[in-house]
């Protein structure tokens, strides 16, 4: 089986405070544009990049945009030492945040409150990184999937069919 980290890296609207300045928040789709015309982000160990865990132009890395955030889907390699280290400290929940490396393009200040408010609506994204802790904390995540292939998904169905209807036990 093929084990996949996934999860969010970026949630739409929900707030972080950064550096105890200011409030910031991403807009949907901030990076929408950004991603078309320059789609080869890399994932990293925490922000290393001497510690690579995969990147888009390789297939390893993918990145979507919904309705909840920037979604993301990562296979670090299971024989490499760090992708062992990553699948096992996000499949024992040690680390399970995500963390983004990004330049603003637009953005839209509000300084009626106490604290300064930025929302980004338009970044360029250089890389996510697995991160013990993120300064979005728990509106991002990483988690292990681990997915079969479809020849083996098959002979599951086939099994869980024949164990129904008394032919195998």
């Amino acid at each position: 089986m093929a084990e996949t980290i996934s999860g969010y890296a970026i949630s739409w609207q929900r707030p972080a405070i950064i550096a105890g300045l200011f409030e910031e928040r991403f807009a949907r789709g901030s990076f929408d544009k950004y991603l078309a015309q320059n789609p080869d982000v890399a994932a990293l160990w925490s922000h290393d990049e001497s510690r690579p865990l995969g990147r888009v132009s390789n297939g390893t890395l993918s990145l979507r945009s919904d309705n909840i955030g920037l979604y993301y889907s990562l296979k670090p390699n299971p024989d490499a030492p760090l992708g062992q280290e990553a699948l096992a400290t996000v499949g024992n929940g040690t680390v399970n945040e995500v963390s983004v490396s990004f330049t603003p393009v637009v953005e839209e200040w509000d300084d009626s409150g106490d604290m300064p408010k930025r929302l980004i609506t338009e970044a360029k994204l250089y890389e996510i990184s697995l991160v013990l802790w993120g300064a979005y904390g728990k509106d991002t995540s990483a988690q292990i999937s681990r997915a079969m292939s479809n020849n083996a998904a098959a002979l599951q169905r086939i099994r869980e069919k024949q164990r129904a209807r008394g032919i195998l036990k």
